[in-house]
């Protein structure tokens, strides 16, 4: 990573930093990377997450009990955990692109990050589990952390080149993926296929992958991996899957027929749509007024499909076309996977809730420059859903053959990570796919 980019971003934070800690009276922050947690009943614990404000500063994830402790105007001090540990892996010395940023103490117990933690008005961001009767401060409060959600939508060229990458790292897991497919492999295998070429392991990927074929597509949040092998029974394959770099994640997401016919015609149109939601994602525009854009082209395709004999206008506005497509059309991006701010009315905090017939939309805000989307349209055949459907008030609308015909395919999702800037956007990930 290009060490003045990291540079320019520290610039971006430290100014923002400063200035948020003045309006809040606070003179200095401790951000905590975090605890290992122990698994219950047994000697070993769950994979260690890094707290996100953490890695907003400090490109490391995989370092517990090590803190930031930031002073409004000066450099920021990392305390960085190196114990003497034979058991397990110590990281090493901090010496890379970031590090000229800090003051850097090296801690070999986590007990030593007291004596640095003496600030007159502190506050505290991460969790506290671990750390009874430390001299915190203020923990993890309202305004502060509500004024540091709403900045961090704005993403720096830094932060915009992590992604960058994360999606490269992605995109050569999802083409190994998509061979492996064709090749007739299992879910599990597929998976591997995905993690060797992406060159990340399972606690690396930012999710956990949904590697999902036939009738399993429809699930969204499919992530059971069977090892059984489908032979001539195999029909569809849908893969979401990100990556890593810096802390920084990307959320892609692909759908593909084995044998082309008429779900592979679906896909291409659903595929065209989506890219047509991309374009108009730019600065100015009101999220859920995209959203509802691709509700209409979801009906529509159902309707050319003949799947639905209503106008797509009407499906929309009766709600029959969220039985077809129940989730949101994409989410904040950057060091969470649904990065934090979609529903923030403000920079003090509130909350725009999502429109009633779209409760599960995760971005209200109006789009900005400088912000990073996922743009993920789906259409599914859900059996829990499509039985509902069948017994209220819209069931004439819907053709129940067509719809017991496309149900073996289970579903279709397509998903790129979009950054806009203020005179147009970038697709990050077609721009890899070309590349």
């Amino acid at each position: 990573m290009d060490k003045s980019l990291f540079a320019d971003h520290m610039s971006t934070l430290r100014a923002r930093y400063d200035r948020i800690l003045n309006e809040c009276d606070y003179d200095a922050l401790y951000i905590f990377s975090g605890s290992p947690k122990r698994q219950f009943l047994d000697d070993m614990d769950y994979p260690f997450k890094v707290n996100p404000h953490f890695k907003a500063l400090v490109p490391v994830i995989d370092n517990p009990h090590s803190w930031v402790v930031y002073r409004a105007g000066q450099k920021p001090q990392l305390l960085f955990y190196r114990p003497v540990d034979f058991w397990h892996y110590v990281p090493p010395e901090p010496n890379d692109f970031w590090t000229d940023e800090f003051d850097i103490v090296l801690i070999a117990s986590p007990d030593e990050a007291k004596a640095h933690l003496n600030a007159d008005k502190p506050a505290f961001l991460g969790e506290t589990e671990k750390l009874p009767g430390w001299p915190l401060g203020d923990e993890n409060p309202q305004l502060l952390t509500a004024r540091l959600h709403w900045e961090r939508a704005v993403k720096t060229p830094y932060e915009v080149a992590c992604l960058r990458e994360a999606n490269r790292l992605a995109v050569a897991g999802h083409r190994a993926a998509e061979a492996a497919f064709h090749d007739g492999a299992s879910e599990f295998e597929i998976n591997l296929a995905y993690l060797g070429a992406a060159g990340q392991g399972e606690n690396t990927v930012p999710y956990s992958n949904i590697v999902a074929l036939n009738e399993h597509t429809a699930i969204l949040h499919y992530t059971h991996l069977s090892n059984r092998r489908l032979g001539g029974d195999l029909l569809s394959f849908l893969i979401d899957a990100g990556a890593n770099c810096y802390g920084y994640a990307s959320d892609i997401t692909r759908t593909y027929a084995k044998n082309g016919g008429e779900f592979a015609d679906i896909i291409a149109a659903m595929d065209e749509m989506q890219l047509k939601l991309c374009d108009g994602l730019q600065a100015g525009v009101n999220y859920p007024d995209l959203h509802e854009q691709c509700h209409l082209g979801v009906a529509d395709i159902l309707k050319r499909f003949g799947v639905l004999n209503c106008e797509p206008q009407s499906a929309v506005d009766s709600g029959l076309s969220g039985t077809f497509l129940p989730h949101g059309l994409g989410h904040f991006l950057g060091l969470q996977v649904h990065d934090v701010g979609g529903h923030q009315a403000g920079p003090d905090g509130g909350v725009i809730q999502p429109p009633k017939k779209f409760p599960f939309l995760r971005t209200t805000r109006k789009v900005e420059a400088g912000h990073v989307f996922t743009i993920e349209p789906g259409l599914y055949f859900i059996d829990s859903l499509l039985a509902d459907l069948k017994k209220g008030a819209h069931t004439s609308e819907v053709n129940w053959a067509r719809v017991d015909a496309f149900r073996p395919f289970g579903g279709i999702r397509i998903e790129d990570n979009i950054a806009v800037y203020a005179d147009g956007n970038e697709n990050m990930t077609r721009d890899v796919y070309r590349g």
